[in-house]
């Protein structure tokens, strides 16, 4: 019954046509995006981070998304600007919609760029977004409460 459901929720807003994400913004912030960038990759084919906000520093890895219903390959960086932290990373084995849709328990499922995304809040205010990439690939950028106005910038700089 629950996969019906996630197929059901896919389809009637695949018909709706492409949407812009509808990320929960706590305290929007109005600084300009860096223009560097990085790749991530599952298998071969790559996904480029086109751009990481400035004043930020890379300040670890991740290897594991604790909210996902599924034990699946994580590969993610930590992005740092003072106190707050920017994760950005790709999640690898997801084929279908179907199942990209049921990965995380009451998540908003919206569409970003016409692909599956999925939203949600965890404690300590850290807001997540991630969406369906292509099969395989799902790429997920979080942040914690007070820079959560560059998750949509980061997504949007994803090619």
């Amino acid at each position: 019954m629950r996969r019906l459901a996630a197929a059901m929720l896919v389809l009637s807003l695949t018909a709706c046509g492409p949407t812009t994400p509808r990320t929960p913004v706590a305290r929007p912030s109005n600084a300009p995006i860096s223009q560097s960038g990085f790749t991530l990759a599952c298998g071969a084919v790559p996904v480029t981070i086109g751009t990481m906000p400035p004043g930020s520093a890379r300040s670890g890895t991740f290897r594991r998304l604790g909210s996902l219903t599924e034990r699946l390959k994580v590969k993610g960086q930590i992005w740092s600007m003072g106190d707050e932290r920017l994760y950005v990373g790709v999640v690898c084995g997801v084929r279908s919609p179907e199942r990209f849709a049921s990965l995380v328990t009451q998540a908003g499922l919206v569409m970003h760029r016409g692909k599956p995304a999925l939203h949600w809040r965890t404690r300590g205010g850290v807001r997540h977004f991630m969406w369906l990439e292509h099969p395989g690939t799902a790429v997920y950028v979080a942040a914690t409460r007070g820079i959560t106005g560059q998750i949509a910038k980061v997504a949007a700089s994803v090619k």
